[in-house]
């Protein structure tokens, strides 16, 4: 099997010359895709970031992780990623989904699976040059088009389906446990087969939060805090590992945490919320502890013959901006102890 690619999603967001900065240092540490959230509220415009890194770098991949459907008009969407892929001389992915805090920190709705599924296509289709009906006086053409692979970014099994149907790629977003991300594939190709596609013509992507912490305790609950961050959005999660949840009814302790148990401030103290859950919730959804129990996880789940093109061990929490050049961060520990030993 051929070792997979492995991309960041945090960076120091802070302006777009530091995110371009930060961009490049990943560039030179190893990693090859730069991954950005499409989330307004929250940081600088997306696409005026990509395009930031795109001419401070020359190798790394750039794209976003995730944009949506609600927050953007699909032909936005399509022709700021075409935009980023000429910038960056073809090194531009689109990952959608359907939306997470950018929709509803402003008040909006996640997208339905078919809002998802019908949008895909059409922005894979102005990528590629092609006339797409949307109700206006004519057909409407991208006219700066550039073949950008479109990924779906996914977890429950209508949006797994969907992704088969219409995407490039899948990020299959369920945590560690074997079963689930066998499931999710089965999800995958199952949709790919509805549609009349080959399943070997799309590529895998996995997605995980990687909690690097020395002390284990700590990361246990902020793992349990991941863990309640799935059950709150796709309790069916739980069914395969057989974790019991023997704790208050989630929508009782959503009112204790902001903006979810995946984001609140502190996850040691959401971690507490819910240590009634078992110390396998917290491997079951995220990778944790020490870079070496982290890459061990990792080989574990790379070891069972799914062949990922992209991994995104995603931080958590979110790394603090580099203080000074001998600050190792999770970045340079990742990419100097972990990567490598993957590869």
């Amino acid at each position: 099997m051929k070792s997979p690619a492995f991309g960041l999603n945090r960076f120091d967001f802070s302006t777009p010359n530091l995110f371009a900065k930060d961009v490049k240092r990943a560039e030179d540490l190893g990693w090859n895709y730069a991954f950005v959230p499409d989330s307004q509220l929250r940081r600088h415009d997306t696409y005026v970031l990509l395009a930031s890194a795109a001419v401070n770098t020359s190798t790394i991949n750039l794209g976003t992780l995730l944009a949506n459907p609600i927050t953007r008009h699909l032909t936005v969407t399509a022709g700021s990623i075409a935009t980023v892929d000429e910038v960056s001389n073809g090194r531009a992915l689109l990952g959608l989904g359907i939306g997470d805090t950018a929709v509803r920190l402003a008040g909006l709705s996640p997208a339905k699976v078919t809002t998802l599924e019908k949008s895909t296509r059409a922005i894979r289709d102005l990528l590629k040059g092609k006339d797409v009906e949307l109700g206006a006086v004519k057909p409407s053409y991208l006219p700066h088009h550039r073949p950008v692979p479109v990924w779906i970014a996914a977890a429950g099994p209508r949006t797994l389906r969907a992704a088969g149907r219409v995407a490039d790629g899948v990020f299959i977003r369920v945590g560690m446990h074997l079963e689930n991300i066998k499931c999710s594939v089965e999800q995958i190709f199952s949709g790919a087969r509805e549609a009349g596609r080959d399943p070997d013509e799309i590529k895998l992507g996995l997605v995980v939060h990687t909690i690097l912490e020395n002390n284990i305790e700590k990361a246990i609950l902020m793992g349990k805090s991941m863990a309640a961050g799935y059950y709150e959005y796709s309790p069916f999660l739980f069914d395969k590992p057989s974790i019991p949840w023997k704790g208050p009814h989630i929508e009782s302790l959503k009112t204790k945490v902001h903006p979810d148990f995946h984001h609140h401030p502190d996850l040691v103290e959401s971690g507490n919320l819910v240590n009634f859950l078992p110390d396998s919730a917290a491997y079951s959804f995220a990778a944790l502890g020490t870079a070496e129990d982290i890459t061990q996880q990792f080989k574990t789940v790379l070891s069972q013959g799914i062949e990922f093109d992209i991994v995104i061990p995603h931080p958590v929490p979110n790394p603090k901006p580099k203080q000074n050049l001998e600050e190792q961060t999770y970045m340079e520990i990742m990419g100097k102890e972990v990567l490598p030993k993957l590869r």
